[in-house]
């Protein structure tokens, strides 16, 4: 079996067309059933990524290696998540990369954490504080999903308590009043270490601006990004009638000594 191959208990993402997607672990024994026909498990394994196979209907799928973009797709959400649109700036900006050591406040259904976990690892940390029990047992089961809980430690507390790390590279903040988390992180983050914050409101990211100038942070910038498909049919492309609009507003600030 080559290492492209899809071996029993791999993940595999089911694709139909746009928008019909299904992310499975394979198990032997198994099916996956679907509105256009259900597929054996036994079928899939020894298959190599990017080929084809059936359903039970003659409709034909192709199994793909999931992204880490899939993964947050199909998360369970108790909260709203953090779109990959906005996921990819926070990484350019703050410089997520291996060995990174993160601190996060806001864990939610731990989309974002997931999203840092798979970029700092395989000698980097991301440390989330969560206070509430239900957020957290979500967070685990789809971090454990993933494959990404080694890098992660959760801890339900309000960080506005503390921070039980010291010289961290990257703070993100995801809660309803970030400027009460710019003391508390800003003690925990090593010099010139980079704090990104999501906000849904222009208020809150106004009023965590002027909170992040007060305690010395510099270079602070604050951007909201929009999204738009193209449609790229030959004679008849377009920009796509469907788009992700305004879904948070990003700020990104440094810590000065």
């Amino acid at each position: 079996m080559s290492s492209n191959s899809i071996k029993d208990g791999e993940f595999v993402l089911l694709y139909l067309k746009p928008r019909k997607t299904w992310l499975i672990k394979v198990k032997a024994g198994e099916k996956v059933h679907t509105h256009a026909g259900f597929i054996e498990h036994n079928s899939i394994i020894g298959k190599e990524y990017g080929s084809s196979i059936e359903s039970s209907t003659g409709r034909a799928f192709r199994l793909l290696k999931p992204t880490i973009a899939d993964f947050l797709m199909k998360f369970s959400r108790p909260t709203q998540v953090v779109y990959p649109k906005d996921l990819g700036i926070i990484a350019a900006w703050t410089g997520l990369s291996s060995g990174k050591i993160v601190i996060e406040s806001g864990t939610g259904s731990g989309a974002l954490t997931a999203f840092m976990a798979n970029l700092v690892r395989p000698d980097g940390h991301v440390y989330t504080y969560e206070i509430r029990e239900e957020f957290v047992d979500v967070a685990k089961k789809n971090l454990q999903k993933a494959g990404l809980l080694d890098y992660v430690t959760i801890t339900k507390k309000d960080a506005k308590e503390g921070i039980d790390v010291d010289d961290a590279d990257i703070a993100i903040i995801d809660v309803g009043d970030p400027w009460t988390l710019v003391e508390p992180f800003k003690k925990a983050l090593k010099g010139s270490g980079m704090l990104a914050a999501i906000s849904p409101t222009m208020n809150q990211a106004e009023k965590l601006t002027a909170e992040l100038l007060e305690k010395g942070f510099v270079d602070v910038l604050s951007l909201e990004l929009i999204s738009r498909d193209l449609e790229a049919r030959v004679g008849m492309t377009r920009p796509s009638m469907r788009m992700i609009g305004h879904t948070a507003y990003l700020t990104f600030a440094r810590k000065g000594l």
